[in-house]
């Protein structure tokens, strides 16, 4: 199974810039969608449907045109769950899961800390997420959580981890919980196979920063172990511009 994860930073916006084409080419099975900032009848499904992905699991915000995550498959899930039943999680829309014979995708986007108050409501969002996937790795031990965690987790996953060791997605605090995170039984897929530095899969906007690669790493394919001997490929898929993320990309025997 090929599993592609992309914060679109808008699917209609994303639609616009030929995404479909792009992912007739780039061909998984099963593809996370964070930041779709749409609701399912604002968004050209047939479009999806035609490309050969008639299974579309939308999960959009309250707020309109904000947040939001999707699931598009080619493969019809045994079971769809929308949020988590956390309700501060879930009137942002911000998890939604499928679950296949022998494995479950989650598509996640966890909050930016773009002031205090977002940031005390990215750390509550990070401690319950922490409990309840701890809790439903129980019930579902081959999960693999993808998306947009808004952390960059080690120095290497940042282009200057000093000047931006107090900027939020690479606090010492946010790092820490990746720790935990890990800690608790996940396997960050992408480390298994790339040890290099200047990967990356956000660059901001301003300055050039994709051009000159001043980037962060802040989407992953977090698995559980055992998942670990059926990881066959992770990439970060650098090449695609519908936003200021780009995909990244695991495959799973």
């Amino acid at each position: 199974m090929k599993i592609i994860s992309y914060n679109v930073n808008g699917i209609r916006a994303a639609m616009k810039k030929d995404f479909i084409t792009w992912l007739t080419a780039a061909n998984p099975d099963v593809l996370c969608l964070q930041e779709i900032k749409a609701t399912q009848d604002q968004i050209d499904t047939d479009a999806f449907t035609k490309a050969g992905y008639p299974y579309q699991y939308y999960f959009s915000a309250e707020k309109k045109g904000y947040s939001g995550t999707a699931i598009i498959s080619k493969i019809e899930p045994n079971h769809v769950e929308y949020g988590t039943g956390i309700p501060s999680m879930d009137q942002e829309g911000r998890n939604v899961r499928a679950d296949f014979d022998n494995l479950s995708v989650m598509s996640m986007y966890l909050p930016s800390g773009t002031n205090d108050a977002r940031l005390s409501f990215k750390f509550k969002y990070m401690d319950e997420f922490l409990d309840y996937v701890t809790d439903l790795r129980q019930e579902i031990p081959n999960l693999i959580v993808c998306g947009d965690y808004n952390i960059c987790h080690k120095a290497i996953d940042i282009h200057d981890p000093v000047r931006l060791k107090n900027t939020s997605g690479f606090l010492p605090e946010e790092r820490a919980w990746m720790d935990k995170l890990v800690d608790s039984g996940f396997i960050d897929t992408f480390r298994m196979f790339n040890q290099e530095p200047g990967q990356y899969s956000w660059w901001s906007y301003r300055g050039g920063s994709r051009a000159r690669n001043k980037g962060w790493r802040l989407d992953y394919h977090m698995a559980t172990p055992p998942l670990e001997n059926r990881i066959k490929r992770a990439v970060i898929l650098s090449d695609a511009v519908h936003s200021d993320h780009c995909p990244v990309l695991v495959e799973v025997e």
